[in-house]
């Protein structure tokens, strides 16, 4: 864009088009209400939406390069060069507008039609809560040729708007510093904030963010930084996803149009792999509950597979029906659309509603796949017989389900023999504890609280579902008596379908309970793959989580206390050995059957004193690149990953 476009910009966009909806008094009461939770969650959402305010500059067309600081202190800069919020007067607030969007909730531009076409966030809830939410904000715009400043506490001004230099530039600046009475977290980390920014750069091509980290020093003396700027969008976006997986067709399927006033960008990639993935967006919102978009994308797909298949005659030596499943057994692919008034439902309020939207994806996706289809018959007959063995697959999972369920020494109600379930019947309160080894399944069980909390022991490590084909997860006895205890069917009324139905989960808290260690890791590893691939509702749902056994018993004399971590025992040492590690007995847990019931009961499954980590889908595609390149095939990807990685961990804890 040029200056002079930019200028034009400037004068079309002005206090008249900053619109108030309410005031900012109950955020700093209620924070969860307005991002999402105090803990790093809500902490990164902080500059989630800083960035998003850039970004919709950036899709309006008047900003390409967004610089977003970690500074050394912990707080956060983020720069832009778009055209800056407006500072002049705004008639209805008798303040300057700068002033209205950044300490009226839901002041913006983006409510004005005629500002923004579209415009991301989630919670739309703006610049003004992270104001209200951090204890020091500053904000500078440069526009007109100067710059303006004004300085915020707890959301409250500090002094009107006002001029405090000159500049050739135009854009707008943050920085601001979350608020440590609120937040349960203040330390961000640069690999979240990495991802989510590599995501964005994927999703706006041709804008270019730069990260920069002034906490980390590089061996050369620089800031740590990456640089994120995609070329090519989406089609890059599905090779990086698809990076460490093998390709059944080199050829990214790419589809940039619009249709019925919505576009729709859509990049498609097969692979040999047997899970499904498909990453739906809207405004950049990752839909990881899906909507009408998705359910265009995939009645489009199937359709139109389906009926080149039975044009070209393939499908009549299958001998088996192909359902809308198979067509998508091995395809990555990534949905981004743009929609002016999104509707937004579900579970976590990521699960789009527009009902106009199906059609335009469904006629897109349809018109450009026949073409691809029929330009490249090498290609699309690799695709169809991908398809003919993900239908018998499917078939033979079924069949190894039902011998399954026929032959398995099944306990009262079709559970697994090895499970000691609870008395309570109420999915609410309901926990199941997936516990590695017979050893710590026997003091599971006897330490347990038998009203609320089920047992399930498993035998070594589970299969990894990332390398079997589907059906294979059924013939497993450790992964069948995993799906069997939680009430989890796949596919409605008796049809074939590698959907999960959690309609009737038995436990809505599944906790992974295995030893503080480099194996125990592993099959941690092992369970959340399963889930994320074979049903990733109970992660989305908020229903995983990890337990954390302690890693020491520390004693002096009468004074016994568990340690979780390192920093803990030694404050120990030093407030009761003086220091000496000699003067402190130590205990070192290795493993979950050195302890007895009482102390398993104690530090790791009583309510009042264990410690959880509830499992997030935070970012679906990045979780589906990191699954499949730790899980999969390629060494390379995971040899890289342990080496960059094993320096900042502690793997044997």
């Amino acid at each position: 864009m040029t200056e002079e476009e930019k200028i034009n910009g400037e004068s079309n966009y002005s206090a008249s088009n900053i619109q108030v909806l309410e005031g900012l008094e109950a955020v700093r009461k209620r924070p969860a209400m307005y991002i999402g939770d105090i803990s790093s969650k809500g902490l990164h959402h902080l500059v989630y939406e800083v960035v998003d305010n850039s970004i919709d500059e950036a899709l309006a067309g008047y900003c390409d390069h967004i610089e977003v600081t970690i500074n050394e202190d912990n707080s956060i800069t983020v720069q832009d060069n778009g055209r800056g919020i407006p500072v002049d007067f705004h008639e209805k607030e008798q303040k300057s507008a700068l002033e209205v969007v950044m300490t009226v909730l839901h002041a913006g531009g983006k409510f004005d039609k005629g500002s923004y076409k579209v415009s991301g966030g989630l919670h739309g809830v703006g610049v003004s809560c992270v104001n209200a939410l951090s204890t020091h904000m500053t904000t500078q715009v440069f526009r007109n040729g100067k710059i303006y400043q004004q300085e915020y506490e707890c959301g409250h001004p500090l002094y009107s708007v006002k001029e405090v230099g000159t500049t050739a530039i135009t854009g707008t600046r943050q920085q601001f510093w979350p608020d440590a009475t609120i937040f349960t977290e203040t330390v961000y980390s640069y690999d979240i904030l990495a991802t989510r920014m590599r995501e964005l750069a994927y999703l706006n091509a041709g804008i270019k963010i730069t990260l920069t980290d002034l906490r980390v020093k590089e061996e050369d003396g620089s800031c740590k930084q990456e640089v994120f700027y995609s070329v090519e969008g989406l089609k890059e976006f599905v090779r990086y996803i698809d990076s460490s997986r093998e390709h059944l067709v080199n050829d990214v399927i790419y589809i940039n149009t619009e249709k019925q006033g919505t576009p729709v960008e859509v990049a498609i990639m097969y692979n040999t792999s047997y899970n499904e993935n498909i990453h739906s967006y809207v405004n950049n919102i990752n839909t990881i509950e899906g909507g009408t978009h998705l359910a265009g994308f995939r009645r489009a797909l199937t359709r139109t597979l389906k009926k080149y298949a039975e044009d070209n005659k393939m499908l009549e030596k299958a001998k088996v029906e192909i359902s809308g499943d198979d067509f998508r057994e091995g395809l990555t692919a990534v949905i981004s659309i743009k929609v002016a008034e999104p509707q937004f439902e579900g579970q976590t309020k990521t699960k789009l509603g527009n009902n106009e939207v199906m059609g335009a994806v469904d006629q897109a996706v349809g018109e450009a796949l026949s073409y691809y289809l029929e330009e490249h018959p090498k290609e699309a007959k690799m695709i169809v017989d991908k398809v003919i063995l993900a239908a018998q697959a499917r078939v033979a999972a079924r069949k190894a389900r039902e011998s399954v369920q026929r032959k398995s020494p099944m306990s009262g109600g079709g559970m697994p023999g090895k499970l000691a379930d609870c008395s309570s019947k109420d999915p609410e309160e309901c926990e199941l504890f997936l516990v590695e080894g017979d050893s710590a399944g026997g003091s599971a069980k006897q330490g347990r609280n038998r009203t609320f909390q089920a047992i399930l022991p498993l035998r070594g490590k589970i299969l990894n579902v990332e390398k079997a084909m589907w059906h294979k997860a059924f013939e497993s006895d450790e992964v069948n008596n995993i799906i069997q205890a939680l009430g989890i069917r796949f596919g409605v009324d008796g049809e074939d379908s590698k959907e999960a139905n959690i309609d009737k989960l038995r436990y809505k808290k599944v906790i992974i309970m295995t030893d503080a260690d480099v194996d125990g890791s592993h099959i941690d590893t092992l369970i959340m793959t399963l889930f994320f691939r074979y049903f990733p509702q109970v992660i989305q749902q908020g229903y995983l989580y990890i337990a954390t056994p302690p890693l020491y018993l520390c004693t002096k004399g009468k004074v016994k206390e568990y340690c979780w971590t390192d920093q803990q025992r030694q404050k120990f040492i030093d407030t009761y050995g003086g220091g000496s590690e000699n003067a402190v007995h130590t205990q070192r847990y290795k493993g979950l059957g050195e302890m007895n019931p009482e102390q398993l009961w104690e530090t790791t499954m009583n309510p009042e004193n264990r410690m959880l980590k509830q499992v997030h889908l935070e970012n679906a595609a990045e979780a589906d690149y990191t699954f499949s390149m730790l899980m999969g095939e390629d060494v390379g990807p995971r040899r890289d990953f342990i080496e960059k990685n094993a320096t900042y961990a502690n793997i044997d804890a």
